[in-house]
């Protein structure tokens, strides 16, 4: 680490948001750990092993390099299930009807800061997730709009959200995580994890800039024990590693076995 920075710093220069964003008010991270229902830990458990045993034959056959499309099937699923079991295409998943994470998103967090006035930014990695949360919304008579992939005329919906006439902004991480300004906004939820921190915080960003007068809350909904309390431990890992480089970017996810190991354990 000492010679890898030795031979970068003379490359680097680098000024944080806190040095050039003096006067951003205060950014405060609030971490939701949801417990899966029994029905749900089950399903979790019976997609983990199968997916495990998958993984495992295409390493021994094809080894960890030409693996990589079943690897990501697998997170991807676990994932899936933590999000809502409806995400999983299967006979076992369409007969699983309880989603806690997802429960406690529509039924408690999300009513509680509507009726205290917040203005929210919610970002998925899932635009399925976001079309659940739609239906929802549109149920409970909540305004809300909804950027994705698929979005043509972005400046509209910022415009509208900015003028204070919604106060729900559903997003996709990936078509949303940058270049848009709402700073009329002073929550941001993030219904799941996504492997690397500085998308998530990019994310944030979009509420906490410059031009923001307000606190800004960041929710963070975890489901506990599975893939998702594993990801924040490399996303952990992941932001020690770019604060010891002094950079903002980071490199994308590498997995080796042993950390694959850790992804795919059983919950507890």
């Amino acid at each position: 680490q000492q010679a890898l920075n030795r031979r970068v710093s003379p490359l680097i220069l680098r000024r944080t948001k806190d040095q050039v964003a003096t006067d951003l008010p205060e950014k405060t991270e609030i971490l939701h750990r949801v417990t899966l229902s029994p029905k749900e830990l089950d399903l979790y458990e019976s997609v983990r092993a199968l997916m495990d045993k998958r993984v495992r034959e295409a390493i021994r056959s094809r080894g960890l390099s030409q693996s990589q499309i079943i690897v990501l099937d697998a997170l991807l699923k676990l994932r899936q299930v933590c999000c809502h079991p409806s995400l999983v295409k299967t006979p076992a998943a369409a007969k699983v009807k309880s989603a806690a994470k997802f429960s406690f998103l529509i039924d408690e967090l999300l009513p509680a800061l509507v009726e205290d006035g917040r203005r929210i930014l919610l970002f998925s990695s899932f635009t399925s997730v976001l079309s659940l949360i739609e239906e929802e919304l549109k149920s409970r008579g909540i305004g809300y709009l909804k950027l994705t992939g698929r979005t043509r005329h972005r400046a509209p919906l910022v415009k509208t959200f900015q003028e204070g006439e919604t106060s729900v902004f559903l997003i996709s991480l990936k078509a949303g995580g940058t270049g848009l300004n709402l700073t009329a906004a002073d929550t941001v939820i993030h219904y799941d994890p996504w492997w690397n921190p500085s998308a998530e915080n990019q994310a944030t960003d979009r509420a906490h800039r410059i031009g923001q007068t307000k606190p800004v809350f960041v929710h963070k909904l975890i489901c506990e024990g599975g893939i998702e309390e594993r990801i924040l431990e490399l996303q952990a890992h992941k932001a020690r590693l770019v604060e010891a480089l002094l950079s903002e970017k980071a490199n994308k996810l590498r997995l080796d076995e042993s950390t694959l190991s850790a992804l795919l354990a059983p919950i507890g």
